[in-house]
């Protein structure tokens, strides 16, 4: 018998940042997402020896431990030693030594929530091995407790949320690890002219998310105003593209985005950078009317938003910068596990 499961990544729309502690404990945080079909999978597969082996096939990377209750987190593959150290102290030992087997369709450091949709997925691998007892709200909190307390990884909360519920979400996050999502039921037309409208454009960077964050939260911390009124501007984004998409005024998305990236660059330095503003003024002048540097910013994907038919001329000229644009579509699920 084996054990899978996947988990979707995400983009984020609107109030990205607003989810980081301690601005969403103080605040209240508000972001919308989608899933889309690039994934995070995991595979457990029972073995007949007291051994653990984690092979992580898109990192060509992999190690094997003796059983035990507790393994090292040593810097290899530490993701899925924190997801299994979880598991074994809140659920009891493992039923046999086993190999799990993961892989993702998006670098780390890419924007799109990679590190926290593997983790849901690994989560998901051990919920189905062991019919653990886990509802959604569940794993996505565990997914956030493993990556931001156990590991001690900066970063915010939705991602977590996004890869186990999947869909289009307006999320509010608070205090006390309260978390809210409000999946949207937005009219299949105005979904399509979005996915039709909205290029996404892997810069061919990757960055270290959490020294972004780091500097973000210090922000925060020290009072520095600017940076907050920023946030609540980009709380403000998450409302504002709810709206919109509800509505399907989809010729305010571009405005929306657009808004959003200018306040976002004054959250925290290094969201930003030359590179990535002469992309984005170039994405503007060939007819995009708004973007965003997805997650944390620094690198890593980049969105933009064209209407009408300008896509054509806005990929042209973005693939004159050495990226490239990938293909996705939006999807409804979230987290799926099965065994075979």
């Amino acid at each position: 018998m084996i054990y899978r499961s996947k988990a979707p990544l995400r983009i984020g729309l609107a109030g990205g940042g607003t989810d980081v502690s301690p601005y969403c404990d103080l605040y209240g945080g508000a972001i919308l997402n989608a899933t889309i079909s690039l994934y995070a999978t995991a595979t457990i597969e029972p073995l007949h020896i007291p051994q653990v082996i984690m092979e992580a096939t898109d990192r060509g990377e992999s190690v094997a431990y003796d059983l035990a209750e507790k393994l090292p987190v040593d810097g290899t593959l530490d993701l899925a030693t924190g997801v299994y150290n979880y598991i074994t102290a809140r659920y009891g030992p493992v039923p046999s030594g086993f190999r799990i087997t993961t892989h993702v369709d998006a670098p780390a450091g890419s924007g799109l929530g990679s590190s926290s949709t593997l983790v849901v997925a690994i989560i998901g691998a051990f919920a189905e091995w062991m019919n653990l007892p886990m509802g959604e709200y569940d794993i996505a909190q565990a997914a956030y407790d493993i990556e931001r307390v156990d590991l001690g990884m900066a970063g915010g909360k939705q991602d977590q949320y996004a890869a186990t519920f999947g869909g289009v979400n307006f999320m509010e996050f608070y205090d006390n690890n309260k978390v809210i999502v409000n999946p949207l039921r937005i009219k299949t037309e105005y979904l399509h002219e979005l996915e039709n409208n909205l290029l996404l454009y892997f810069t061919a960077t990757s960055r270290l998310s959490s020294t972004i964050i780091e500097a973000q939260s210090r922000n925060v911390t020290e009072k520095n105003q600017n940076s907050i009124d920023a946030m609540h501007h980009l709380k403000d984004q998450a409302r504002m593209m709810k709206e919109a998409l509800l509505k399907g005024n989809v010729h305010e998305i571009g405005s929306i985005l657009d808004y959003g990236f200018r306040f976002k660059k004054q959250m925290a330095k290094g969201i930003s950078n030359d590179s990535l503003d002469e992309i984005y003024e170039a994405a503007l002048k060939s007819g995009a009317t708004g973007g965003k540097i997805s997650g944390a910013g620094g690198g890593g994907f980049m969105m933009f938003y064209c209407p009408g038919n300008t896509r054509h001329a806005v990929r042209t000229t973005l693939e004159g910068f050495g990226g490239t644009m990938n293909r996705y579509q939006f999807t409804e699920r979230g987290l799926v596990t099965w065994h075979i």
